[in-house]
């Protein structure tokens, strides 16, 4: 099994790397780093240390990865970043170290992400996830599997999103994003269903259904959403699996939960008729 290391590339002899590796001009790879095998760095990426990298993963140009955390209350802990396998960056790619002894900023396996992404410290992406050009996540932003974003879109803080999302390009995430949904506008609203990528990942006519018809249940304009949610919540057991994990989802929310825009029910059905 053969490495390929540019000799103007700058690489710590105490850096773990593994088989087929190939680290191409100007890069910096420092003591600390995990490159598994199979991985390609194409030229000037930086790997800051701390940093752990999958089998299968290919980095371009200019990216940067664990590098400080871009927080007031950092203090110089030790943290890292963990990057999955079979990953795809892009050029000028930044991810963050965490804040807080121990802690780590997160990428699953198989994603997609896109020219001047910047994923901050605390991330914990999941996997399939396909950001954009020039997305930001900032800080704690906890993002579901198969999720997609547009481009220039923007995440607050400590905002969650859930899997099977679709967020629109250059619009501001404040609030978090229940499962399965379309969420777009200013402010944002959850237009309907992320009908294309539920069907694209094999979720059944019947299933999608049933999902459309427990959010339209539970945005009810005749009945108060908080009384609607606590009566789903007494029965979450009889409902299929997909619409527990919604219920789940909204148990966790600190932030509050993006809503419905007025015309998103009409659309659902119109979609999956």
């Amino acid at each position: 099994m053969s490495r390929v290391i540019h000799p103007t590339a700058v690489v710590s002899p105490d850096a773990e790397l593994g088989d087929d590796i190939l680290i191409g001009p100007y890069c910096l790879v420092e003591a600390g780093t995990s490159i598994g095998s199979g991985t390609i760095l194409k030229a000037y990426v930086s790997v800051r240390g701390a940093v752990s990298i999958g089998a299968n993963c290919r980095i371009c140009e200019y990216t940067c990865l664990g590098g400080e955390p871009q927080d007031h209350g950092y203090r110089g802990e030790k943290s890292s970043v963990r990057i999955g396998n079979g990953n795809v960056i892009r050029e000028n790619v930044t991810i963050n170290r965490a804040t807080g002894e121990g802690c780590e900023t997160v990428v699953g396996d198989d994603c997609f992400i896109m020219d001047g992404v910047h994923l901050a410290h605390n991330v914990r992406l999941g996997s399939n996830v396909t950001i954009a050009n020039k997305v930001g996540l900032s800080g704690f932003v906890t993002v579901g599997d198969n999720t997609v974003f547009g481009g220039m879109a923007g995440v607050h803080q400590f905002a969650r999103i859930g899997s099977y999302c679709m967020i629109g390009g250059m619009y501001r995430v404040s609030k978090d994003v229940p499962p399965y949904t379309l969420a777009s506008g200013e402010p944002l609203r959850l237009m309907r269903l992320n009908s294309v990528g539920l069907r694209r990942a094999g979720f059944s006519p019947e299933t999608r259904r049933r999902i459309e018809a427990f959010y339209r249940e539970l945005y009810d304009r005749s009945t108060l959403f908080t009384r609607s949610l606590r009566a789903a919540l007494e029965k979450k057991d009889s409902f299929i699996p997909e619409i527990q994990r919604i219920l789940e989802f909204y148990e966790g929310s600190k932030r509050g939960v993006t809503f419905w825009g007025r015309t998103a029910s009409k659309r659902n059905r119109s979609e999956d008729e």
